[in-house]
């Protein structure tokens, strides 16, 4: 348990370091700016698409009861009128207009994507055709699937046998009050697993949007007691003082958001904060080894598969790799995705390859004794390494001054 309990804090301490290198704290303040402008639009393309289907018009209401009563804090009932009625007017737009709404909809739904990819480390975003129907599906398919298990629980709610004071009714009753916080957790698990232009295990979405939707509700709950025990700030903004509460409440909103996918980025990603983290010449020859190990079987490398050979590469360290590796043409891109060795190592020396290095060569006191595994080939480098430090010693012996106190030997001045 002790041992759990130290790898649970270190996890969170690298969260939290992950958190603020992310610069999610910005990201959550620019997604707040959007979503005040995209808010109205979201909204009427939701009751646009419950309106479509007239089984969903019965429910309208409660799915805003819903939504105002679990995603935004007690203190929202002047919003919900002026969002209400903000709403009713933009349906009486016009075709343009309406696209005007659905372009801005789509546009926070790119900044979320722009914040996700960079939690995720992905630096090409989708385009065309696949974020078009990525997007489209998220505006309808959500309000969709709300409407319908809204319909589902009033159907079944208005049966005989589950009214009343019978097991099966106060069973019944006891499953409904976890309905806002199951449709919760499905919302943040499909938010982590479709927005980020690569595959997210559905079981780390599920990790994170459960976690996430309990610390949205202990901070709707941390909100309305903050308004109550300090009701000050209606005297400073007077009938205005619903909007920065509500500005405060959406960016509590991203930034819990933003944590959970940071949550789920670095749950299959053990080996960035469990394993001792290696200096980067040493990643580099781990990789180069999986590389060749790799060609000999015919298969491609990417990131999972060095993280599997028991190396620490994380998301960003692997890109700047593989970045440089590329550029020397020592590596190149694989259709199928990852990367191939484009030469044969065998014809590259050692010393032509650590010749090339952007970065200096590490000191021996700065790498590690010994590596976990067998790794044979990194006594046998770190020897050749320490005999060039002390050869290196040999040669450069002698002070600054013995070197550089020389007189300069001046070129001669031409008389005019």
């Amino acid at each position: 348990m002790p041992r759990q309990f130290n790898l649970l804090l270190h996890f969170g301490r690298y969260l939290v370091r992950r958190f603020g290198e992310d610069n999610c704290a910005k990201n959550a303040a620019a997604l707040t700016y959007t979503t005040l402008f995209a808010v109205v639009p979201v909204m009427t393309v939701t009751y646009a698409m419950l309106a479509a289907i007239p089984a969903f018009n019965q429910v309208s209401g409660e799915i805003e009861e819903f939504i105002f009563r679990n995603f935004v804090p007690s203190t929202g009932e002047t919003l919900r009128e002026y969002l209400g009625e903000f709403s009713q007017q933009a349906r009486q737009l016009t075709g343009i207009g309406v696209a005007l709404l659905i372009v801005t909809a789509f546009l926070m739904l790119v900044n979320i994507e722009k914040a996700f990819n960079a939690i995720w480390r992905i630096r090409q975003p989708r385009r065309g055709v696949s974020s078009f129907l990525l997007y489209w599906a998220v505006l309808s398919l959500g309000p969709l699937l709300l409407g319908a298990g809204f319909v589902v629980s009033t159907y079944l709610t208005s049966l005989s046998f589950l009214r009343g004071e019978a097991p099966l009714a106060l069973a019944w009753g006891w499953l409904l009050g976890w309905i806002p916080l199951l449709l919760s957790v499905a919302a943040f698990t499909l938010i982590y697993v479709a927005v980020p232009n690569t595959r997210v295990p559905l079981r780390h979405g599920l990790i994170g949007g459960a976690l996430v939707a309990v610390l949205f509700e202990a901070a709707k709950a941390s909100f309305a007691l903050y308004v109550a025990m300090f009701p000050g700030y209606q005297l400073i903004y007077g009938a205005f003082a619903a909007f920065p509460l509500f500005l405060l409440w959406i960016y509590v909103s991203w930034l819990i958001i933003l944590f959970g996918a940071e949550l789920v980025c670095n749950l299959g990603n053990s080996s960035a904060w469990q394993r001792p983290a290696y200096p980067r010449l040493v990643n580099l020859l781990g990789m180069l080894q999986v590389f060749i190990q790799a060609q000999r079987n015919g298969q491609v490398v990417d990131l999972g598969k060095v993280n599997a050979a028991g190396w620490v590469v994380h998301e960003e360290l692997w890109l700047q790799l593989t970045d440089w590796l590329e550029s020397e043409q020592i590596i190149t891109k694989a259709q199928q995705g990852g990367y191939v060795l484009c030469r044969d190592m065998a014809d590259m020396d050692m010393a032509d390859l650590l010749s090339r290095l952007p970065d200096a060569l590490p000191s021996v006191a700065h790498l590690p004794e010994r590596l976990e595994g067998d790794n044979g080939w990194y006594l046998e480098l770190r020897q050749a390494l320490l005999a060039l430090e002390e050869q290196r010693a040999v040669i450069l012996r002698g002070s600054v001054k013995h070197w550089l106190g020389q007189p300069l030997a001046l070129p001669a001045r031409e008389d005019a």
